[in-house]
């Protein structure tokens, strides 16, 4: 059995379609401008998924035709959206420097990389507010029965919210579960009520 790729560019020019070059960045740079911008949702531009199945024509020209038609304003709403990010974009890259460069290393390798380690306590803490409490880490010796910390005198199990679907925790485990979703705004908590 014989296998063959095609490449993105040789599909284009096979149906016609060549897209144009740009300068190295520029393509990722409007790629990302436009994620920011929303530029082309499909409240914007139309519902691509859609209108492909409708269309009936064989050739560009004759999509683009056919789409202008439709969405006549489309085009150019989308690119002014996508314009103005990118003059944001220039505003903030005017105010970069080595000095910003490096804080935001320091900041993406040390701060985020412990926050996502010691996210528990933050948890912990949290819970133990919320019900008045003190609270604290397990002993190694707690930690062997699958505790993870107190809040006040309750034994905590704290777990990602697979283990729920995975059922991997032991039925007599003696502690109330925390379960928690992260996300990239940050974490979801689910716990029992103790």
């Amino acid at each position: 059995m014989k296998k063959l790729k095609l490449k993105n560019r040789e599909i284009a020019s096979l149906l016609g379609a060549e897209s144009p070059d740009f300068p190295k960045y520029v393509a990722q740079l409007l790629n990302l401008a436009n994620q920011n911008a929303q530029g082309t949702r499909p409240s914007v531009v139309g519902q691509m998924s859609e209108l492909t199945q409708a269309f009936e024509g064989k050739t560009l020209a004759e999509w683009e035709q056919w789409y202008v038609a439709r969405h006549p304003r489309a085009i150019a709403e989308a690119s002014a959206k996508v314009f103005q990010m990118v003059e944001r974009f220039k505003s903030a890259l005017s105010q970069v420097d080595e000095t910003m460069v490096e804080k935001w290393v320091r900041d993406l390798v040390i701060v985020k990389t412990f926050i996502g380690l010691k996210f528990q306590g933050a948890i912990l803490r949290k819970l133990a507010e919320i019900k008045g409490a003190t609270y604290r880490f397990a002993t190694p010796e707690e930690e062997a029965k699958g505790i993870d910390g107190f809040i006040g005198e309750t034994p905590v199990s704290i777990k990602p919210d697979t283990y729920r679907a995975m059922r991997r925790l032991p039925e007599e485990l003696a502690a109330k579960m925390i379960f928690y979703e992260k996300s990239k705004s940050g974490l979801t908590i689910y716990f029992e009520d103790f």
